[in-house]
């Protein structure tokens, strides 16, 4: 019997008026702040903040992102951003966002997918200043709670559940 994949983590924001740029919409380097948005409250709810990390020693670092625009977005906009983390067995591991608007200005109902978020990731050991191993484990053993952090790179290999 094989696992079912936890749901995506998600949060909900408003689009500010001060995040249009000269044609009346997001400016691209907003949807790297939505999805910077995400990451840090997914990893806030699994008990990871700046201080549950560096207790451990550790802290999170962006090694690279990348976005792809789908719809634009305005002004007054309501958006929800999900979050899903896939470790491997590799230093690196990856958390994927999907930006959509769920609701225009006007309050129109909407489901549009407005871009998706790909971002790698790393542990970083803060006395060493070196990407740590077993990144799913270290976040696993700080976090208050690690089912948020999704299956390790075994379970979901092997189709089981991480608890």
């Amino acid at each position: 019997m094989s696992a079912v994949p936890p749901p995506p983590f998600r949060v909900r924001i408003g689009v500010r008026s001060y995040e249009m740029d000269v044609n009346g919409h997001v400016n691209h380097a907003v949807y790297h702040q939505y999805g910077e948005h995400a990451r840090m409250e997914h990893f806030r709810a699994a008990g990871l903040s700046q201080h549950a990390l560096g207790a451990h020693g550790l802290t999170i670092v962006l090694l690279s992102t990348t976005v792809h625009f789908r719809a634009e977005l305005r002004a007054g906009d309501e958006l929800e951003i999900d979050s899903v983390i896939d470790f491997s067995e590799r230093k690196p591991f990856t958390m994927s966002h999907r930006i959509v608007r769920v609701a225009a200005g006007d309050g129109t109902r909407t489901d549009d997918l407005s871009a998706e978020v790909q971002c790698t990731l790393g542990v970083l050991d803060t006395t060493t200043r070196r990407l740590a191993g077993g990144p799913y484990g270290r976040l696993r053993a700080a976090a208050s709670d690690p089912s948020l952090l999704g299956p390790g790179p075994r379970d979901a290999l092997l189709g089981r559940p991480s608890d």
